[in-house]
């Protein structure tokens, strides 16, 4: 082992571990994409699923995401250790392990995907290669961001398919706003590596569009996101609840592009986090009332 690998593990406690493997993987923005996930399931069940779909589908999107998250990190190893803002990320954990981890939750997403019907089942490797593939985007195109969208908007889609074992025009179309809402928000956040980008002739679309055009074109993304998610409510059939609830989404993505006018670091950062949070824990709270009360 070298060096540095007995420096990350001698001597620390495995909480310590634990801890900067939750923050290699960005544990807590597990929270963006899950809320999409369950409103669906609860829509697609008309109520509350059965315990059995509903810790299948829980683990599917954690391992999911988990394995994207240690994919991205493996094959942006060189890349990470040259960008400032995220030169810290090879000291979490030695590139070794990070495999390791990325084989172990692969395999726990096709399983527990097997479990569920037969169509998750047919289905899991190719969604397991959608989100994978986000992560190689960047060497070949600028339209990174909405390849990131995609990986995370196959989750309402096979939640529902997890319960019903169909497609349907409902989920399809929260899809569509979800891969608008992460490629606006995206570019938001691509903002903060503009020059490393440049400098290092990565694809990039705000390379392309120069940050100014880049932050217009996330606000029309998400007001398409808007116009996803009030159609997803009248395909779907939910209540006054439901379509009050998006003012309250607006709010937030209003609030979310208020905050990045400044482009400084915590204005970014809090965008990216607290408005999206936001964003789709309202989704999820709205669905809940409308379902299950």
């Amino acid at each position: 082992m070298k060096l540095q690998d007995r420096y990350l593990f001698e001597g620390r406690p495995a909480n310590g571990a634990v801890k900067r493997f939750l923050q290699l993987i960005r544990f807590s923005h597990t929270v963006f994409a899950l809320p999409f996930a369950l409103g669906a399931l609860i829509v697609a069940a008309n109520g509350l699923p059965s315990l059995r779909v509903l810790v299948l589908v829980l683990i599917c999107m954690v391992v999911a995401r988990t394995a994207a998250m240690l994919f991205n990190r493996w094959v942006d190893w060189s890349i990470d250790q040259r960008n400032p803002r995220t030169a810290s990320r090879h000291l979490l954990l030695p590139r070794r392990m990070i495999g390791v981890l990325l084989t172990f939750s692969s395999l726990a997403f096709l399983i527990a995907a097997a479990a569920i019907n037969r169509l998750t089942l047919l289905l899991s490797p190719v969604g397991l290669a959608i989100v994978f593939l986000y992560s190689l985007t960047k060497r070949f195109t600028s339209a990174t961001h909405f390849f990131l969208g995609a990986a995370l908007a196959i989750s309402p889609i096979g939640a529902w398919i997890a319960q019903t074992g169909e497609v349907d025009v409902a989920p399809l179309v929260l899809a569509l706003g979800v891969v608008c809402w992460v490629a606006g928000f995206d570019l938001i956040y691509a903002t903060q590596d503009f020059e490393f980008d440049r400098r290092e002739g990565i694809y990039s679309l705000v390379v392309k569009l120069g940050v100014k055009r880049s932050l217009q074109l996330a606000q029309l993304l998400h007001l398409f996101l808007l116009v996803a998610l009030l159609a997803f409510g009248s395909v779907a059939r939910l209540g006054p609840i439901y379509f009050y609830a998006m003012l309250l989404v607006a709010a937030a993505l209003i609030f979310e592009h208020r905050s990045t006018c400044s482009l400084d670091m915590a204005g970014i950062n809090r965008a990216f986090f607290q408005s999206n949070a936001f964003v789709s824990t309202i989704f999820l709270v709205a669905v809940c009332l409308d379902r299950l009360t």
